[in-house]
């Protein structure tokens, strides 16, 4: 079993649909117009739109047969409607959808670093207005700290450097850095400052909630000409050849791994199990991410990770079994014959499982 890879298709057919049900008022509009005009105006290629016109002859009204179905006459290079089988209209929202449009574009009003929130405050009223939903009330509030988040913005929009102190939960540390703003972003409900980093001297990209502290410095940003923002349209963590590779063999209660990350291989085992292979931004993660799932999980490959999850399992075991200065009773220490951490930590044919979870 293998993942597809394409995920464009689907977003293709939903803008070729919108064209489609547009296309044949604005034909109705401009009988006998020339499919070179016609294209340009729709922004198309001229090829696109005789493909888009070979596909309105079969679309139409239930039954499909004569008198169903679009019909349209040409006359050289023109076009005209001669049947529009009831598609007479422009598509027009339905005020369910009109109320989702207007709270998506009030939250990106609200989004940090939008670069042309003027256009976006006009299509929010022309919306409003269209769809009789001016004052409607709907209150769009971004999570996190909005103190922190027009903190980031003020830094963003006057080209201040800034001074934070960061939270990496990939390497479970805390550092300070002077970055240089480039923009802010929203990505899965999460705010994200990109910046030049002076310490690592590339790219970065922050979450808003893992600032711990922030001090706007009396200099300027400062941005090499090399520093580019990243293309974060398929997310914020973009898997790439040099990164570890790990192989997991996940039970049916830990598939959903397969939908919360990008896998490179997904292959169905014996039984329920799988055999899941993907990109980590480093061990140190994995180590944590490993050890939070269930026990229907083992750690295949690499044999450095497995060791660690081995490692860490049985420092935590001992940990349990330490008496502590506290004059409460001592739990029972459990039964290295009972099937617990430790031996979830390692398994006799020498496979290093998962950590049971530790939430």
């Amino acid at each position: 079993m293998t993942r597809p890879a394409a995920r464009g298709g689907s977003r293709a057919s939903a803008d070729r649909l919108a064209r489609l049900l547009n296309l044949v008022p604005y034909l109705l509009a401009r009988p006998g117009i020339e499919i070179a005009e016609a294209a340009g105006d729709l922004g198309v290629t001229e090829r696109q739109l005789r493909e888009d016109l070979e596909l309105l002859w079969v679309c139409g009204l239930p039954g499909y047969g004569p008198g169903d179905l679009i019909d349209m006459a040409f006359d050289g290079d023109r076009v005209t409607i001669t049947y529009d089988a009831g598609i007479d209209r422009p598509l027009r929202l339905t005020p369910d959808e009109a109320l989702a449009l207007v709270v998506a574009l009030r939250m990106l009003a609200e989004t940090p670093g939008v670069a042309n929130r003027e256009a976006v405050e006009r299509a929010l009223a022309k919306i409003e207005d269209a769809g009789d939903l001016v004052g409607a009330p709907v209150a769009v509030r971004l999570p996190g700290d909005n103190r922190r988040v027009e903190a980031l913005r003020a830094a963003v929009e006057g080209g201040r450097a800034l001074r934070i102190t960061y939270y990496t939960a990939a390497r479970d540390e805390t550092t300070e850095r002077v970055i240089d703003p480039l923009r802010m972003l929203m990505v899965g409900g999460r705010a994200y400052v990109e910046a030049w980093c002076r310490r690592a001297e590339a790219v970065r990209l922050f979450r808003a909630d893992r600032i711990d502290a922030i001090t706007e410095l009396a200099e300027p940003a400062t941005v090499p000409p090399q520093a580019r923002p990243h293309d974060r349209t398929e997310g914020i963590f973009r898997p790439s050849p040099d990164l570890p590779l790990i192989t997991l063999r996940i039970g049916r209660s830990e598939r959903w791994i397969t939908e919360y990350y990008p896998c490179e291989l997904v292959e169905a085992g014996d039984g329920d199990q799988w055999l899941v292979s993907l990109r980590v931004t480093d061990l140190g993660w994995a180590r944590r991410f490993v050890l939070g799932l269930g026990p229907d999980a083992t750690v295949v490959a690499p044999v450095e990770l497995a060791e660690q999850v081995r490692a860490t399992a049985a420092a935590a075991l001992a940990a349990y079994a330490v008496p502590g200065p506290s004059t409460a009773p001592r739990l029972p220490v459990p039964d290295p014959a009972t099937p617990d951490l430790a031996d979830r930590a390692g398994t006799p044919s020498g496979d290093p499982a998962v950590a049971g979870r530790t939430q």
